[in-house]
Parts: C-alpha cells; sequence; structure tokens
C-alpha cells in the first residue's frame, strides 16, 4: 500500500497541494481530458449527479454544463474551500465533507457518478465502489478516473511506493467485485510522455439476476 492511501496522510497532502493545485492539474488532467470523459457518461438535463473527490471544483464545473443538481464530496477542507471560492458554499452545488468508502446518502439517490483523482487514495477501493453501486440507481452508470500503472520497472516501483495505480485487469476486477455491469475502459493522456489516466465506465445492474448472469458469463469467457 502507498504512502498516500492513507485518509490522515492524504488529508495533510493536500492541506499544502490545494495552494497549487489548479495551476498543477492541467500537465495530468486537462480540461481536453475531462470533457471527453464527460462525454462517455451521456448526462442528461436534470439528473442528479455525485461528484465524489470533488477537491477544488474541476470536474464540478465540466458537471454543471449538463445538468443543475450536482452534488459534490470531498474529505479535504482545504481543497473543499477552493471549490467554495468558484461556487458559493451551498449556492450552484451541494458541498458535503465525507469518505467515498462510507457515503452520506441513500440507497438509488442519483442518476449519476463521477470521481476523477481520487480512488488513487482509497485504502479499500472495492469498498468505495460497492458503496457508488448503493448509492447509484439501478441501470445508471458512473465513471472513475485513476492513475494508468506505469510500463516501466522503475516507474512502476516508485507508483507502487506512493498511492494505487492500476492497469485494465485490476480495474476490471475490482469494477466486477463490486457488482457492476458492462465495464469498459478508457486511456487518456494530456501528451506524450504524461503521465497516463484511466478512466472506467460501469453501469450498475437493473436486478440481481442479471448481476449474476454477467458473473457467469465472465466465468464462461
Amino acid at each position: 500500500m502507498g504512502v498516500l492511501e492513507n485518509k490522515s496522510r492524504a488529508r495533510l497532502f493536500y492541506k499544502y497541494l490545494s495552494k497549487v493545485y489548479d495551476r498543477i492539474n492541467p500537465f495530468i488532467w486537462n480540461e481536453e481530458m475531462r470533457d471527453e470523459a464527460l462525454e462517455l457518461l451521456d448526462i442528461q438535463p436534470g439528473d442528479r449527479v455525485l461528484d465524489v473527490g470533488s477537491g477544488t471544483g474541476f470536474a464540478t464545473e465540466g458537471l454543471l454544463r449538463y445538468t443543475d443538481d450536482v452534488h459534490a464530496l470531498d474529505q479535504s477542507i482545504h481543497q473543499m474551500q477552493k471549490a467554495f471560492a468558484k461556487f458559493g458554499r451551498n449556492d450552484r452545488v451541494r458541498f458535503y465533507r465525507g469518505d467515498a468508502e462510507r457515503l452520506p446518502f441513500k440507497e438509488n439517490a442519483f442518476d449519476v457518478l463521477w470521481s476523477s483523482g481520487s480512488i488513487e487514495y482509497w485504502p479499500n477501493p472495492v469498498d468505495a465502489l460497492e458503496e457508488f453501486r448503493r448509492v447509484v440507481k439501478p441501470g445508471h452508470r458512473v465513471l472513475v478516473v485513476g492513475p494508468d500503472y506505469p510500463e516501466t520497472g522503475p516507474f512502476q516501483h516508485l507508483a507502487d511506493a506512493i498511492m494505487l495505480f492500476y492497469d485494465e485487469h485490476e480495474a476490471q476486477r475490482m469494477f466486477e467485485e463490486a457488482g457492476f455491469v458492462d465495464v469498459e475502459h478508457h486511456i487518456q493522456q494530456a501528451a506524450p510522455g504524461t503521465p497516463r489516466a484511466i478512466t472506467t465506465v460501469a453501469r450498475v445492474p437493473e436486478t440481481d439476476a442479471e448481476a449474476d448472469a454477467d458473473a457467469e458469463t465472465e466465468l464462461e469467457a
């Protein structure tokens, strides 16, 4: 487990990163990449959307182009304060301070869930993905963006020491274990030589029977 896959250390890290986050972020995860990912979700006007790990509001800003019903959750008050300055504390966006692994919402509360730049800090990613499945309506989709696993050995060792990096195979395993179906992965990159993002879109099954059938299909394959 990487040094930042710890909630208290991650909060401390973002206390200082929040001061420069919006200047650094475009070199890794820029507007073009965000907008490409947003197109994968087919968000409709009026959809109730949850942004988990919303940070300074970079993704939140994109989500607001599609719907006025956006809810944003983050564990770092320092990151959230940057977002408050952009959107107001509870004007355009409803903010919550909380934990991805214990979402403070009822079952089937949202039409869409988005999470970018957050999974790499979760100590138990499958637990959080199960929470995502719980709060999103059956048949609806979630999108998670995380750091793609480096291809070369030295960078792999460095990645493993810092936080969660994972490849398509591992992403598939985590989402299937959490009970999602129709899982698909997209690799995104700001520019050649920069870190790659792995963007996964998956659907909450309509019924338990659909989830069981999908699991059987995977086993047969």
